[in-house]
């Protein structure tokens, strides 16, 4: 079942390239032609897309590959990697934009306002499209997310575009051109900027924002012969997938077998009321070490 899933993000991945390719070079041709700086705006961010979006294909394929003896993990971490990568070239791109667009905002330069819609609607359309291909995997992989992110910036973009330019051919007013970029820009940053946060939160394996640790502690407290957890540590390895790791003092010194049933008890409940995918649980029984439940903590 997840091979599948792969396959199939990755063919509509794949589809989402070609088209945003197709897209740019015409946006390319028709910007420099009409002289919009919208336009250009619009093509860039496509191109920022086949990048993206190769990246995240690329990453989405690594993701899939079986752990060894020397990738223990294997490649989940590719896909948080593209994300971050990613949605940091959104903000750079939006910086930029916004520089651009206050160049152009104070020396307005005429546009051929025809070439704006035209192009604008074909955006619209193709990354639309995009957009509806991508829109199931977005909501559950942060990596498509990414991506998901740039086209729908780019939907956003070429509706502005079409607004612009139809305001251009009606009332020949041409500093709205370098405004919609300035909007589209702000837009881009903003978007991104959780995405920097949730993606580096991940590599640097912080504890999801979701999930309490002191709640968690308790609930294991709670749990028959559990004297203390200690130790504690929980992190992800991708969007999917959370790691649990604390060493338990037991109140008897249990057989083993009895103490594998009770940590075997410990990691469906952590699994079902919390959603930790793999807990490594260190038993112990009258050891003298640090209790701190986080270690090192003041």
């Amino acid at each position: 079942m997840g091979v599948h899933h792969h396959k199939i993000g990755g063919g509509k991945l794949l589809i989402a390239i070609v088209l945003n390719l197709i897209l740019t070079v015409v946006q390319i041709v028709g910007g420099i032609i009409s002289g919009s700086l919208a336009l250009l705006s619009d093509a860039l961010h496509n191109f920022s897309d086949v990048s993206a979006l190769t990246i995240s294909h690329v990453a989405h394929t690594l993701s899939s590959k079986k752990a060894t003896v020397k990738e223990t993990f294997g490649y989940k971490r590719a896909e948080i990697i593209a994300a971050l990568f990613n949605a940091s070239v959104l903000i750079a791109i939006g910086i930029y934009l916004i520089y651009e667009s206050f160049v152009r905002f104070y020396d307005p330069q005429p546009v051929v306002s025809v070439w704006v819609v035209g192009l604008g609607m074909l955006g619209v359309i193709v990354n639309g499209g995009s957009i509806w291909l991508l829109e199931a995997e977005a909501k559950g992989n942060m990596n498509i997310r990414a991506a998901y992110l740039h086209l729908l910036g780019d939907t956003l973009t070429s509706v502005a575009v079409v607004a612009g330019g139809a305001a251009m051919y009606f009332w020949h007013i041409y500093w709205i051109d370098p405004l919609i970029s300035i909007a589209i820009a702000l837009y881009l940053i903003y978007a991104s900027l959780s995405l920097v946060k949730e993606s580096t939160g991940v590599l640097m394996e912080f504890v999801p924002e979701d999930l309490d640790v002191e709640e968690i502690a308790e609930a294991v407290a709670r749990e028959p012969d559990i004297k203390n957890i200690h130790h504690l540590h929980i992190w992800r390895i991708n969007d999917r997938e959370v790691f649990l790791q604390a060493h338990l003092d037991f109140e008897q010194n249990l057989s083993l077998q009895e103490v594998t049933r009770r940590i075997e008890k410990i990691e469906k409940m952590l699994k079902h009321r919390f959603g930790i995918s793999h807990a490594v649980l260190q038993p112990e029984f009258m050891r003298d070490d640090e209790k701190d439940l986080i270690k090192g903590e003041s």
